[in-house]
């Protein structure tokens, strides 16, 4: 089966309202697409530049060392011991692998990819890719027969939503259930703001607690983008089933799929150093701590957020016109109806912004208040 029509991308939909926020007098607040905006750490280029010398093809399943510091960076900040290298694989960022994972792991037509309901649309994408079925859903018990393959999000994007062990184990025993793949997106898993996450490490869905230590038909997905400001490197992974990780290796290695070698000495020391990790998390809680009372003066409610990179706000109105509000304010923010049907009347605004362009958007809401 070919490859169908696929949707328009849908931040083109943007193209009037970022012109209306360029226009404002203080210059435009890019709130919107969540790109990092603070400098690569001075030890990750340097261990780039250091690497530069690759006359070599690179190796799909990454260098010992690379696998070897993926292994120990989940032992040591995501809970998870016991890993080895052939549970883990090194990715060309993280969003090709959620668009092409329905297809190499052979699902088909009349397959169904459960995801989120306020979902990343790229899950969506890849269930178009396979010729599968997307399924918006957040409760277990809704996951249909057909279901071959779960996406959980936690923390979630772009709700900053955070998924307790319990829900986390109800989940992955729904799938276990159906036959299915479970596969989580944690790429926000270090930043978490609220409740017991100001304090608590996010779980994963490798964590014992949620498998009691099977990881059969479950994967965890983790990029360096945003915890490390390497979203321009595309440095990610995926870990957990062994088989399944074999799986995706020789398909990748048929098709090329690999991260280049300077990339994987660079990511290699980023995931041995936490140091960079805290200061990025703080420049983060600062602006978070600045932007979110001034969307609340501004008459927003913000829903969960409790962790992640992420407001998800309403006003309960549409969100189109809660975007054109926003624009004449010379903010730019995502829509709620680009993250699925079923919150039309959210606007999700992202923390990457410089800590003045930050604080100028929170000048200019609470002089709109009211």
């Amino acid at each position: 089966m070919g490859l169908g029509a696929l949707p328009d991308y849908p931040w083109d939909l943007m193209t009037p309202y970022r012109e209306r926020a360029d226009a404002h007098p203080g210059g435009v607040v890019d709130l919107s697409i969540g790109s990092p905006v603070d400098p690569t750490p001075e030890l990750i280029r340097d261990a780039l530049a250091a690497a530069t010398d690759a006359h070599a093809y690179p190796t799909t399943v990454g260098t010992p060392a690379l696998r070897q510091a993926i292994v120990d960076w989940y032992a040591r900040r995501r809970g998870v011991p016991g890993l080895t290298v052939a549970q883990v694989l090194p990715t060309i960022g993280s969003k090709e692998l959620v668009a092409l994972l329905p297809f190499l792991l052979g699902l088909g037509e009349g397959d169904v990819v459960v995801h989120p309901r306020a979902a990343y649309p790229t899950y969506e994408i890849g269930a178009v890719f396979a010729g599968a079925t997307s399924f918006a859903s957040d409760h277990p018990a809704e996951w249909p027969e057909a279901t071959r393959l779960v996406w959980l999000n936690s923390p979630g994007n772009p709700d900053g939503r955070v998924l307790g062990v319990a829900e986390l184990r109800a989940a992955r025993a729904r799938a276990r259930e159906l036959g299915a793949w479970i596969v989580a997106d944690e790429c926000y898993a270090e930043l978490g703001w609220e409740g017991g996450w100001a304090d608590a490490p996010v779980p994963s869905l490798l964590d014992p607690r949620v498998t009691d230590g099977d990881l059969d038909r479950t994967l965890a997905i983790y990029s360096l983008s945003k915890q490390s400001n390497l979203a321009g490197y595309r440095a990610a992974f995926v870990a957990g089933c062994s088989d399944s990780i074999a799986r995706l290796t020789t398909a990748r290695k048929h098709a090329g799929l690999m991260l280049p070698a300077p990339l994987q000495a660079a990511m290699t020391v980023a995931l041995g150093d936490d140091a960079h990790v805290r200061a990025q998390k703080a420049r983060y809680r600062a602006r978070r701590e600045v932007l979110k009372p001034a969307l609340e003066a501004a008459g927003f409610r913000i829903d969960h957020s409790e962790a992640g990179l992420y407001l998800w706000a309403t006003e309960g109105r549409d969100a189109w016109e809660s975007i054109g509000r926003l624009a004449d304010l010379g903010i730019v923010a995502g829509p709620g109806h680009f993250y699925g049907v079923h919150f039309p009347e959210h606007v999700r605004l992202s923390l990457t912004a410089t800590d003045d362009r930050v604080a100028s958007a929170a000048d200019r809401l609470r002089a709109a208040r009211g």
